[in-house]
């Protein structure tokens, strides 16, 4: 069964008396408990992508469908508690509370949430998904105090502390180096199997992509490949005619 489904996506930014357009008619599905890679260069169009499938941003025009319902007209409101009860998030810059424990880090989205968590109930959450991680003896450390690899950990651990059906990954290996980029790859790829999550990995590096069970390739805010067929999906090149006199 498809989670998120997208239909004839576009996005337009207007800056003063230019249209810039930048998302060109998508459309792609992605089904539960899949692990995808949404891959293209700088300027492709892929973060403002995943900007409106994490509930970021709004498209244009077109149709963005997420567990059965659609919410491309949803208001900021209605995105940001969709988005707070749904959707967890990864970025390459780790973006952690520098003079927070790792575990008031991963904490912290549950003091957001409408629903009524004790204390107690907070930090036995938290420190659950610590030791998930392999930083249970790392809790009490700040940022500051970590390597980049745990410091990503301790970003895993708070995305997943919602529960959320869809973890969005943007560029999460950027920042650190190529043995910690493996581990941090099978992380993602060991939550996938065990827990049934679905995780979108946006990146421009195929080392990367290569990790996921499917890639998504965009261009010039197009779908190359491995998207959804139809409008919005490049055309194959011309097959070139056979030369005279030869075979086909």
């Amino acid at each position: 069964m498809d989670l998120i489904e997208i239909k004839d996506i576009y996005k337009t930014y207007y800056l003063g008396e230019v249209d810039v357009p930048v998302l060109k008619g998508i459309s792609m599905s992605i089904g539960k408990g899949e692990l995808v890679a949404l891959m293209g260069a700088s300027g492709s169009g892929k973060s403002t992508l995943m900007n409106i499938l994490g509930c970021l941003d709004h498209p244009t025009a077109g149709e963005y469908w997420l567990d059965g319902s659609e919410i491309s007209r949803y208001s900021a409101k209605e995105r940001a508690k969709l988005r707070n009860r749904m959707i967890g998030f990864v970025f390459q810059n780790f973006n952690l509370l520098a003079r927070t424990s790792a575990l008031e880090n991963v904490m912290m989205p549950m003091t957001y949430s409408h629903e009524d968590f004790s204390e107690k109930q907070m930090r036995q959450r938290a420190k659950e998904l610590l030791d998930r991680v392999g930083l249970s003896d790392r809790m009490d450390h700040q940022p500051s105090q970590l390597s980049g690899g745990q410091q990503q950990r301790v970003a895993i651990a708070r995305s997943l502390v919602s529960q959320p059906a869809i973890l969005l990954a943007d560029e999460p290996t950027g920042n650190l180096d190529s043995h910690t980029s493996e581990d941090t790859l099978r992380m993602f790829q060991d939550l996938n199997r065990s827990e049934g999550l679905t995780i979108i990995l946006v990146t421009h590096d195929p080392g990367v992509a290569q990790h996921a069970q499917r890639v998504i390739r965009i261009q010039d805010g197009l779908i190359l490949d491995g998207g959804t067929a139809g409008r919005g999906v490049a055309p194959p090149p011309p097959v070139p005619p056979p030369p005279a006199g030869g075979s086909p």
